[in-house]
């Protein structure tokens, strides 16, 4: 017990004396300095006083599937600011391939008694994962909101990019400089984000050869790998759903010794960190993260604050920034 009191007590900046009456509930202690103590205990992972643990933690968990993919820590950056200017502590949880999976944090998370959890890019998005812990944090009653597209029934709110949007200005631009042999790199085929934009691409195409899609793990190994199919079937038009996919695809051209992009023209997707210090600078449509991370925490807090939100999601328009991976197609 000692221990724990001298811990939190310098975690927060205070006496022993002070953390030890805001444990047993006396008074004298400013509500600032109590949640303070309290949002302390939980950092530390010390167990609440039984009569305090009704109350739950400042705590939100912020659960990513990677931090190599520069999208994923520019959200973080983001819904991080939301959260502390809302008082809120976000705990960012990042899954390992072999190591702590999505249940297992959100198994940790609720030990932990958070205020709320926002997802980004998780197994919410692709059909044949498991989701059961997901109905446990529903069960539960804990506020949870869903970046990017999630499957059908989960119940919660969400905020995504208008995937539709992005393949049509990505399609069109590529159209417009007469590429007519134009593919699609996507992620596995039970990942909802590429379906839509699949779905988006042959309602634009009218008519998509099957063999112009390839499926590929979203890195850019994954993206090396599927252009080089594609490219071995004439397409010269590349838009891919990731920018981590489009920098492999610009790999493999030159592995093939085609110039990006006066033979192989290459449209990525997110816009992240550095995309426009890329050789060539990448074409991609951008996400607007600024926008989306602050709506997700405002739902978020909308409902640790009890208000009712409806589990809709609300669509972001993206925007398609031209650099130096696109031009005009090659003449046959």
């Amino acid at each position: 017990m000692t221990r724990r009191l001298a811990e939190v007590a310098k975690k927060v900046g205070v006496s022993e004396a002070t953390v030890s009456r805001v444990l047993n509930g006396k008074p004298g202690v400013s509500e600032a300095t109590r949640q303070a103590v309290l949002s302390a205990l939980d950092v530390l992972g010390y167990e609440r006083p039984t009569q305090l643990r009704g109350e739950r933690a400042r705590l939100v968990g912020l659960v990513l599937p990677e931090l190599q993919n520069p999208i994923f820590p520019a959200f973080a950056e983001v819904i991080g600011g939301a959260l502390a200017q809302l008082g809120l502590t976000p705990v960012l949880c990042t899954q390992t391939r072999g190591g702590v999976s999505e249940a297992d944090y959100v198994a940790l998370l609720l030990q932990q008694q958070v205020s709320g959890v926002v997802f980004a890019g998780g197994l919410y998005a692709q059909a044949d994962a498991p989701h059961e812990h997901y109905r446990q944090l529903a069960d539960r009653n804990i506020p949870v909101v869903l970046v990017n597209a999630a499957i059908e029934h989960l119940g919660f709110p969400g905020v995504s990019c208008d995937d539709a949007v992005a393949v049509e200005q990505a399609w069109r631009h590529l159209a417009s400089l007469g590429h007519e042999r134009i593919g699609l790199v996507l992620g596995p085929g039970d990942h909802v984000p590429s379906a839509r934009k699949l779905a988006a691409a042959r309602a634009i195409a009218g008519r998509l050869p099957d063999d112009h899609v390839a499926r590929a793990m979203f890195s850019i190994e994954g993206g090396h790998a599927a252009a080089a199919k594609l490219i071995d079937r004439g397409v010269t038009g590349f838009i891919c759903a990731s920018d981590p996919l489009a920098l492999g695809v610009i790999r493999a051209a030159r592995r093939r010794g085609l110039d990006v992009p006066s033979q192989i023209s290459v449209v990525g997707y997110d816009d992240s960190a550095l995309m426009n210090c890329t050789e060539p600078p990448l074409t991609t449509v951008r996400q607007p993260i600024e926008s989306m991370g602050k709506a997700a925490v405002e739902l978020l807090n909308a409902q640790i604050g009890g208000g009712s939100v409806p589990a809709d999601e609300l669509l972001f328009e993206p925007e398609l920034v031209v650099r130096g991976s696109t031009a005009q197609a090659p003449r046959p």
